[in-house]
């Protein structure tokens, strides 16, 4: 069955998963505040809409890719927005990355207006967005989630109901924080084998087959050479950049500081990458903190 999909929010990730939803059929009305953007997608297929209240009113779906809470907010509750301007039953799904209780105060005031929605922040990267290969986590009634699922499939190839509202982001933020960590801990070690004088190859060898072994390391390898796929052979060009992760990690601390629990290598992993997105970081991979805990950043 064919949708109007409105898609707000066209950058790097959402501009690739909303085509994704053109060449599956879908009619997508497109709105950001990027002309590129917004002409890329027409170009592909899609529709430039002429404004939010505009693409709220005529869409039976509605997907969101915004920067922060501030702007899920409102977009969601502002005045002129979505909620003020969409059709009762309209589904709404936001893939933004944003802290849990704006996810959760945005779901409660959609369902108070009969809507349906779900929190369905993403990982994948750009390559993911591109290829329709993302994982989503997805936080929302069964309802919700089973409203989802056919968009969400285009979109992506993992797609797990992490619970009810908020618990998406829950699940993005916990998940990158382990991401943010580990590299920091690959770099380190990459950096003391260089130090005693271990060949790089030697230690991606033993240790993505022993107990050193995890995703930082044996898919996306912080130093040039062992993993030819990944960023380290390219100059760091960003699959995943510095400030994003670093914005991860301030939402899993800020997550971490309200509801008690303690989080101290996440809190130190927050620093280093406010470090080095200070020190030179900004536009780089995440993975480049190798450079920066080797000094050379």
């Amino acid at each position: 069955m064919t949708s109007t999909i409105g898609f707000i929010g066209l950058g790097n990730m959402g501009g690739p998963m909303a085509i994704n939803l053109v060449k599956a059929g879908h009619r997508v009305l497109g709105f950001d505040l990027s002309e590129t953007a917004l002409a890329t997608l027409v170009e592909a297929g899609g529709e430039q809409a002429a404004g939010v209240a505009e693409l709220a009113a005529e869409a039976d779906v509605i997907v969101t890719m915004l920067p922060a809470g501030k702007h899920v907010r409102q977009i969601y509750m502002g005045e002129g927005g979505i909620l003020e301007n969409a059709k009762a039953g309209t589904l709404m799904i936001d893939s933004s990355t944003i802290d849990v209780d704006s996810a959760r105060a945005v779901s409660d005031a959609a369902g108070a207006k009969g809507m349906k929605m779900v929190d369905a922040p993403v990982s994948g990267g750009v390559a993911g967005a591109a290829g329709g290969t993302l994982t989503f986590m997805v936080g929302g009634s069964d309802e919700a989630y089973e409203a989802a699922r056919p968009y969400l499939d285009i979109m992506g190839k993992t797609i797990v109901h992490a619970g009810g509202a908020g618990t998406g982001q829950a699940a993005k933020i916990c998940n990158n924080m382990i991401l943010g960590i580990s590299m920091i801990a690959v770099s380190e070690a990459f950096v003391l084998a260089e130090r005693l004088g271990l060949d790089k190859q030697k230690l991606f060898d033993i240790s993505s087959t022993a107990s050193g072994q995890c995703w930082s390391l044996t898919s996306y390898c912080p130093v040039p050479g062992p993993l030819p796929s990944s960023p380290a052979n390219r100059d760091y060009q960003p699959g995943f950049a510095a400030e994003m992760m670093l914005k991860d990690l301030k939402l899993a601390q800020e997550a971490a500081q309200s509801s008690g629990a303690a989080t101290p290598l996440g809190a130190e992993a927050a620093a280093l990458y406010a470090l080095f997105c200070n020190t030179g970081g900004v536009g780089q991979d995440f993975s480049g903190i190798v450079k920066f805990l080797r000094g050379s950043s």
